[in-house]
Formats: C-alpha cells, sequence, structure tokens
C-alpha cells in the first residue's frame, strides 16, 4: 500500500455482486439469524440514501425549535402516521355519524340511558398504560442499538491511533483498511436479518471501497464466496483478519505482548457491538404484545367514539358547539393512541430508511474522516535545534515581562548595592535605564 490511507491499494470492489439466491426461506438460519427473503427489500442508490440522511441530520436539529416552529412541520412528525391511520378515520366517522344522527330527530334514544351506565375509561386507563410501557421499552432497545453504533466506530478510532503510533505505517493502514472495511460490512448483512436495511453491497459497500481503496481486488476475490447482502459472516472474516493483522505484528517484534492483548481486545470489542446490533434486530418485540396493543386500540377508539358521542346530547339538549368540542377530543384521543403505537413501531427497528432512523452514513463517514486524520497526523521533531533567541540591537530597550525590571549593566565592583529592602534607604546614585513593560 502507498502512504495515504485512502488512495492505496488498488481499485476495489468491481467484482460482479453474486445473486441471492430466490428460493431461500424465512425459516432458514445462517449466521444465528433467521435469514428474510432476500428479494423482499428495495434497492436504494447511494444518492437516495445520502438524500435520506441529509434530511435526517436536519431533522434531529429541529428538537430545540420553538412550539410554533415546530407544528408547522408535517414530515417526520407524528401526524403523518395519524392521517394514513384507517382506523382513526373510522373513529371519527363513527362519532360524526351519530352526532349527525342526534341532529336530525328530536326524541332521545333508549340507547342513550343504557350508554351512561358503561364506563370506557377503565379500558382507557388500562390501553394508556401498555402504550407507554411500549414505547419505554423500544426507545430504550433505540438507544441500546445506537450506542451498539457508536461503540463500533469508538474501537476502530481506538485501534487507528494505537495502530499509528506502535506499527510502522504500512503495517497499521493495512489494519485500519480492514477495520473500516468489516464496519461497513456489518451494516451490510443487517440487510440479512429483521426488516431489512437499504445498505446492500453495490449501493454501500461498493461505493466507499472504491472511494477510499480499503479492499484489494485479490482480498475482495478472497472474500466473494460470501453473500454479503444476506449474511453477516463477510464482517466476521473482516474482522478475524484484523486479529490476524495484529498477530502478525507481535511476531514480527512491533509490538509486545500487552499492547497485543490490549489491540485485541479493542477488536473483539467491535464484533461484540456488531453483534449486538444483530441480536436487536433479529428479535424484535413479540407479535402477540404487538397484535394485543393493536387489538385494544382497535376496540377502544370506536368505543370511546361513541360514548363521547352519546354524552353530547340529544333531543333539547343538543349543541353544535359541543358537538365541535367533543369533535375535537375523540380526535385528540385518536392521535394519542396511534401516535404512540406508531411511534414505538418506528423504533423497533433503527437501520431502516426512515427519518427517525440512526444515521448510518454519518456514523460510516465520521470514522472514516477520524481515522484519515489519526494516520495523517504528524508531530514536530522535539530534538531539531531551535533557532537562538534574537539579542537586542546595541542601546535598544529590554524587553521583560511585567514582574521583572533589568538594568542596563552590572554595577562596578566597589559600587554601593542595589539590593532592595523592606527598610527604606537612601537614593544611591546608581543608573538605571529605562524599560519597557510587556
Amino acid at each position: 500500500m502507498s502512504s495515504n490511507i485512502f488512495a492505496s491499494g488498488c481499485s476495489a470492489g468491481l467484482l460482479p455482486r453474486s445473486a441471492p439466491p430466490q428460493a431461500r426461506s424465512d425459516e432458514r438460519r445462517q449466521n444465528g439469524v433467521i435469514k428474510k427473503d432476500s428479494g423482499s427489500q428495495e434497492d436504494l442508490s447511494f444518492e437516495d440514501l445520502a438524500s435520506i440522511e441529509k434530511e435526517r441530520r436536519q431533522l434531529l436539529l429541529r428538537s430545540e425549535l420553538p412550539f410554533w416552529r415546530i407544528l408547522s412541520y408535517y414530515r417526520g412528525t407524528s401526524l403523518r402516521a395519524v392521517v394514513s391511520d384507517s382506523l382513526v378515520w373510522t373513529t371519527l366517522l363513527i362519532y360524526v355519524w351519530i352526532r349527525w344522527r342526534a341532529n336530525t330527530i328530536d326524541y332521545v334514544p333508549a340507547a342513550v340511558a343504557m350508554m351512561e351506565k358503561t364506563n370506557v375509561n377503565i379500558l382507557g386507563g388500562f390501553l394508556s398504560f401498555f402504550l407507554v410501557l411500549f414505547v419505554n421499552q423500544t426507545n430504550d432497545r433505540f438507544l441500546e442499538m445506537y450506542g451498539f453504533s457508536k461503540a463500533c466506530s469508538g474501537r476502530i478510532q481506538d485501534i487507528a491511533g494505537v495502530a499509528k503510533t506502535q506499527l510502522p505505517y504500512e503495517v497499521a493502514d493495512r489494519l485500519v483498511c480492514h477495520f473500516n472495511a468489516a464496519h461497513i460490512a456489518g451494516y451490510v448483512g443487517l440487510n440479512a436479518i429483521g426488516q431489512g436495511s437499504p445498505y446492500s453491497k453495490s449501493n454501500f459497500f461498493d461505493h466507499y471501497n472504491a472511494k477510499h481503496h480499503l479492499l484489494t481486488k485479490n482480498e475482495m476475490k478472497i472474500l466473494s464466496h460470501h453473500d454479503m447482502d444476506n449474511s453477516g459472516l463477510c464482517m466476521k472474516e473482516l474482522t478475524t483478519w484484523c486479529q490476524q493483522d495484529v498477530a502478525q505484528a507481535r511476531k514480527d517484534g512491533l509490538i509486545d505482548a500487552h499492547q497485543e492483548k490490549s489491540m485485541h481486545d479493542k477488536i473483539l470489542q467491535f464484533r461484540a457491538a456488531m453483534d449486538g446490533m444483530y441480536d436487536y434486530t433479529d428479535q424484535p418485540p413479540h407479535f402477540f404484545y404487538i397484535h394485543f396493543l393493536v387489538l385494544l386500540s382497535a376496540l377502544y377508539l370506536p368505543l370511546f367514539a361513541i360514548d363521547m358521542a352519546y354524552s353530547s346530547g340529544w333531543g333539547d339538549n343538543k349543541s353544535i358547539q359541543l358537538d365541535i368540542l367533543q369533535g375535537v377530543i375523540v380526535f385528540l384521543q385518536c392521535i394519542f393512541v396511534a401516535g404512540l403505537r406508531s411511534l414505538g413501531t418506528k423504533m423497533i427497528d433503527p437501520y431502516g430508511d426512515d427519518l427517525e432512523d440512526l444515521s448510518v452514513i454519518n456514523y460510516v463517514e465520521g470514522t472514516l474522516e477520524i481515522c484519515r486524520t489519526i494516520m495523517a497526523s504528524k508531530q514536530p521533531n522535539r530534538g531539531a535545534p531551535s533557532a537562538p533567541p534574537k539579542q537586542p540591537a546595541k542601546g535598544a530597550p529590554v524587553a521583560t515581562t511585567c514582574h521583572t525590571i533589568e538594568k542596563s549593566k552590572q554595577p562596578a565592583k566597589g559600587a554601593p548595592s542595589t539590593t532592595t529592602t523592606k527598610h527604606p534607604i537612601k537614593k544611591q546614585p546608581t543608573k538605571w535605564r529605562a524599560v519597557d513593560i510587556v
């Protein structure tokens, strides 16, 4: 490899992508996780992923805006999920139909007295508890996976720093390239499990490999037996390559046993963090729990709309203003139930193409940029002789600090001492030169 980490090696990643077998079933396992159907994920170009990432990063900056600015947005908000939920519109239609019926008749139906004896609020209390619990669980899951992503980036930076200071440049360059390739391949492998991810070999790994020359053509040929899009095994092998690089450096006497153990620990921590991402993606919250929440929501919201509609007045007690107010309350309850359920669902898989998902491109490019900075860093030589300080010209004032005063020349031998004491003394005829105060 050449002296530049991102210009070394030959152009890699140009090998033809192996066609994923379409006959694989959901029950088949590889790499310890259930594999999804490889043909169900729509491929996005890298430009599409970059556009989503840009909007995603802008969305994160909106959290501290004033409330009136926050309410002006639609994309990336709960309104989009509420508007597209058919249960919300069904609930509102039930309320509108009952109130329209109430305003077209002059008598009070017998069902009104029956509805006064019901108490839908108990069901609403239970549903609220389970919805909040669901959101808290998925939020903890989301933050754990964010921590795994940042831990992967951190361990790569640790290895880059140690390699730069302890290994020859060519050896350190190869190790850091392999580690960054394992990082990117790990995100591509997530496409094989769970809901899949938009990061594929063709639109993600090959893009960064061609741009930064992480792997040579020969190395890509060795890895070609792995189906990177449908397995995390490529990431595992690249991680093992990093361990082999460290072991070889120890055999060559470039590092000692303590440094080797420390670097192996960092590499294994990276693999453990990546495995944590795979584990969480492979095991989402139980479908039984999700179905339970959806069933409660589908039963509660229509009942709540019926209860509010029958309690809004009949016969002589009708009021358009009350009908509108009760309708707003029904809509707010729909926002609460549908919004919380949608929020929890979106946080289950943070490696998708939603605006609320994690910024994978930012993590990868940030790690590459930091590694490039570490590998290109140069420290000035402390042993180089420094230039001697310039002597002031004859007769020029001598610069001093504000805490010292210098005399222009030492008094002749036998001249009166100029040492100051705490007691006042008679002024001596010693000549002093005015100096500048810096």
